[in-house]
């Protein structure tokens, strides 16, 4: 009896002291950090989230694993505002990466727009707990400043050791044969007016030849040599996308220019799986951005015509693979259960990416909306896995709102580092959440901004359950009765394109998450209540705001020729350093 009662004694002793001091031991140990970030990847896009005939095999081991968020909001619903918003930790408004023109992401690497450099990335955050960090594939957060390698905005001057990937973003012009869709309706107007130009030209020619116009040749002159500073003006820029925008960097260098697309996908993963195997003794932080599943859809021979989904569940697969084979070597090196892991998505799926009847972007599930649409749920709700072996409880479900953006101080907490109090963070640390710990979220207001302009605000009220959600702008969905603004690359945030609502869209998230049926003072006895409610959070926000130079501004938007990224000498910019080595 005696020894019974010594080893029950023994036995709660270790409980308590596990349960006291065991995550602390956790997270002063400094776990590694994997980050996984699709580009445009819906919500419906993936098994575990509802979608029976994509096959995402690894995906769904890591919620099987882990923990998924149902209710995981993105900062903004297209790539710059919303990666910046991820990276810091914070609205993109506040850091000048939200745009009050129709130019809402990065378009070129010669622009001079991108992330700050007084931004506070958790990468430079984790650098300074001792973590060599890395990142590869996407960046699309700037490269330079005032010259070509000034490289302000570079991800090694935000905090990454390391840098191999896509300084920009795919693009149908990163492919030949494939239509252009950068700046495509203006292009079309400056090859019009450069015909009408040449056209002109040809004819006051030959009017002066046959004597039927009475005109001197050095107008015409002065008129062909206009003509021709126009045509170089522009097509310099647009004319050559592909050598300007379709490289890969290693570091500061450019390795690729242009880049060639059949091989990324296996230089992305060859670099991911080079860094976790140089850095296996850690700490590390990984965030693998990945070029997948944004048009054109490039995809690996491998993959081609695999799935049920055309080009776009064949991209989607191909993505899956590459996260299980990053996967599969953190159990070969011993390191899955020392290891953070975490995947999402930027944002929602991009409805309007057709080709004729096929369709080329993602699944938004049974949420209204997709990409480029700042307020409804389409754009902006999408995948959240976390897998944290022994220490997050596996096949966990968590219906609660969270954000991108609180990845930021989660992992900073991770580390051991120290938010900074110089400026408002606007995520919340997720751990109490993921461990359940905590049964709510500790956000009760989001604010959902397309652009600079705020479309929509969602009230987690706590009390009751009820996720509140009050648009005050609507975009104009085309053809009418649509659910998207086809004929057009992205719904537009302001201007005839949209709709203001006096009083707001009110929905109920939590009984009407399609956001299909709007309440009303009539059927909804706290309406009044609730939008008062939702104002002077609005309000109290913006008194938070403080004035910041717009990083996507027209003029720090368009093609600057001196800022151009070169492995060369500017103009004569192509390499194929991967292909000699």
């Amino acid at each position: 009896f005696l020894c019974f009662r010594r080893y029950l004694l023994i036995s709660l002793t270790s409980c308590l002291f596990w349960n006291t001091f065991g995550f602390s031991a956790a997270v002063d140990s400094k776990p590694n950090i994997l980050l996984f970030l699709a580009d445009d990847l819906g919500i419906g896009d993936i098994g575990c989230y509802g979608n029976n005939s994509i096959r995402t095999p690894n995906i769904d081991r890591l919620a099987r694993e882990g923990v998924k968020l149902t209710q995981h909001i993105a900062a903004a619903s297209l790539c710059t505002p919303s990666r910046a918003a991820f990276l810091t930790g914070r609205y993109p408004i506040r850091s000048g990466m939200a745009s009050s023109n129709r130019y809402r992401a990065l378009q070129w690497n010669a622009g001079s727009g991108g992330l700050p450099a007084n931004e506070t990335t958790f990468a430079r955050l984790l650098q300074q707990q001792g973590y060599t960090t890395g990142l590869i594939g996407k960046w699309h957060q700037g490269v330079n400043c005032e010259s070509f390698n000034d490289h302000c905005h570079h991800p090694l001057n935000h905090g990454f050791d390391y840098f191999y990937g896509m300084p920009l973003t795919l693009r149908n012009n990163c492919q030949k044969n494939r239509p252009p869709d950068l700046d495509a309706t203006l292009q079309a107007k400056l090859w019009l007016y450069s015909q009408i130009i040449t056209l002109a030209v040809l004819t006051l020619t030959a009017g002066k030849l046959t004597g039927l116009i009475s005109i001197r040749w050095k107008t015409i002159a002065c008129v062909t040599l206009v003509g021709s500073l126009f045509f170089i003006s522009w097509y310099s820029s647009y004319g050559f996308v592909q050598y300007w925008n379709c490289i890969l960097m290693r570091n500061h260098d450019v390795t690729e220019q242009p880049m060639r697309l059949e091989r990324t996908a296996f230089l992305t993963l060859k670099e991911a799986i080079s860094f976790i195997k140089r850095n296996r003794q850690g700490p590390f932080l990984l965030f693998v951005s990945f070029l997948h599943v944004h048009t054109p859809l490039f995809t690996t021979a491998k993959f081609l015509g695999k799935s049920c989904h055309g080009l776009y569940g064949d991209n989607v697969e191909e993505m899956d693979w590459m996260v299980g084979k990053i996967l599969d070597l953190l159990d070969e090196e011993g390191l899955k259960n020392h290891t953070f892991t975490y995947f999402a998505s930027d944002h929602g799926g991009h409805l309007e990416a057709q080709n004729g009847s096929a369709q080329l972007g993602g699944w938004n599930g049974i949420y209204k909306g997709g990409k480029g649409m700042g307020g409804w749920e389409g754009g902006i709700r999408v995948p959240g896995i976390f897998r944290w072996p022994g220490v997050l409880p596996a096949g966990t479900v968590i219906d609660e709102p969270t954000s991108l953006m609180d990845i930021y101080p989660t992992v900073v907490h991770l580390a051991g580092g120290i938010l900074p109090h110089d400026r408002v963070i606007d995520g919340q640390n997720l751990l109490p959440l993921l461990q359940g710990r905590a049964q709510k979220s500790d956000h009760e207001f989001l604010f959902h901004y397309c652009g600079s302009y705020l479309h929509a605000v969602r009230w987690h009220q706590k009390d009751s359950g009820a996720i509140w959600k009050a648009h005050f702008v609507t975009p104009v969905f085309h053809p009418p009765g649509a659910r998207a603004c086809y004929g057009k690359k992205n719904c537009p945030c302001f201007g005839e394109g949209v709709t203001h609502h006096d009083p707001p869209l009110l929905f109920d998230l939590s009984r009407d998450p399609s956001e299909a049926k709007p309440l009303s003072a009539d059927t909804e006895p706290l309406f009044d209540t609730v939008i008062r409610t939702i104002g002077r959070a609005t309000e109290e926000h913006r008194r938070t705001l403080t004035p910041v130079p717009e990083q996507l501004s027209v003029y720090n938007v368009v093609w600057k020729p001196w800022l151009q990224p070169c492995c060369g000498t500017f103009p004569f910019c192509w390499c194929d350093k991967e292909g000699d080595s």
